[in-house]
């Protein structure tokens, strides 16, 4: 049984027993979510990232997932991308059509990837260009807010640095306000060369989710979560903590290994 708690700042945090329950509560969740979406506006504009996120979500494919959710209606986008081949073992888009989209019947055209034979920077201008063509034609709905974007969900998941999406640690991604999609050439990860969303897309979002599973993660999940005053000089520089959706949701999914270091799940124990 997942510990669910709601932070004042920091939106819902879910500690679930195990991957195994972490990974029918997320499918849950998305199901729920494209439902919704759906039911709203005729459409469910999701966003994934890279890593086991893609594995946590293999549910999608199984019974009863996959006769229940209208997968016409999916429009499937990418946080980030490695600026590779479509075809190569570090692509998210390989990842994500190996694993998930070649399973389900989500129309090609409504998988809107990048264009493997460009400069990170003209595949950035290129992918924000589709994005505002989207937006023009009401597909994607817009916020309320600003002019970004408003997708249905962003599916993160956080890297043991705190990164999300290929947003780094006092990285000059992080400044970035003006642009939807930014590029990076110098990535602390390999490979260096990417496109990412920036803050603002994402804290444009109806709702956000960040995964975060595995021992490794504690340190960056407090940091990212708790209000501690010794660590703020740490904590505000750090990518996960700033994911912050300006009226939408935000909701953690974690394991206990990643959960351990949060004062809440400390005192619970």
């Amino acid at each position: 049984m997942a510990l669910t708690w709601t932070h004042k700042d920091r939106g819902e945090i879910r500690v679930h027993e195990d991957l195994e329950e972490l990974s029918i509560d997320l499918v849950d969740y998305i199901a729920e979510k494209s439902e919704a979406s759906i039911k709203e506006h005729g459409a469910f504009c999701i966003v994934l990232s890279g890593g086991s996120l893609i594995n946590l979500m293999g549910k999608l494919v199984e019974t009863p997932y996959n006769k229940i959710v209208d997968w016409a209606k999916w429009y499937v986008f990418w946080a980030d991308e490695r600026v590779v081949g479509k075809n190569h073992d570090d692509s998210n888009y390989k990842l994500a059509k190996d694993n998930l989209l070649s399973k389900v019947n989500v129309f090609p055209r409504h998988i809107c990837s990048i264009n493997d034979t460009v400069s990170a920077e003209e595949a950035a201008t290129e992918y924000e260009f589709a994005i505002r063509q989207m937006v023009r034609t009401r597909t994607v709905t817009v916020s309320e807010n600003s002019d970004c974007p408003k997708f249905d969900l962003i599916l993160l998941e956080m890297g043991s640095d705190g990164h999300v999406a290929s947003l780094f640690p006092n990285h000059p991604a992080l400044e970035v306000k003006d642009d939807w999609v930014t590029f990076l050439t110098d990535s602390p990860k390999p490979p260096p060369e990417r496109i990412t969303f920036t803050l603002p897309v994402i804290n444009s979002a109806a709702s956000v989710v960040v995964v975060a599973t595995g021992e490794s993660k504690a340190n960056a999940v407090h940091l990212a979560i708790d209000d501690d005053l010794s660590s703020l000089e740490t904590s505000i520089s750090l990518p996960s903590r700033l994911v912050h959706p300006s009226s939408g949701n935000l909701i953690w999914f974690m394991d206990k290994p990643a959960g351990s270091k949060l004062d809440r799940f400390k005192f619970s124990e």
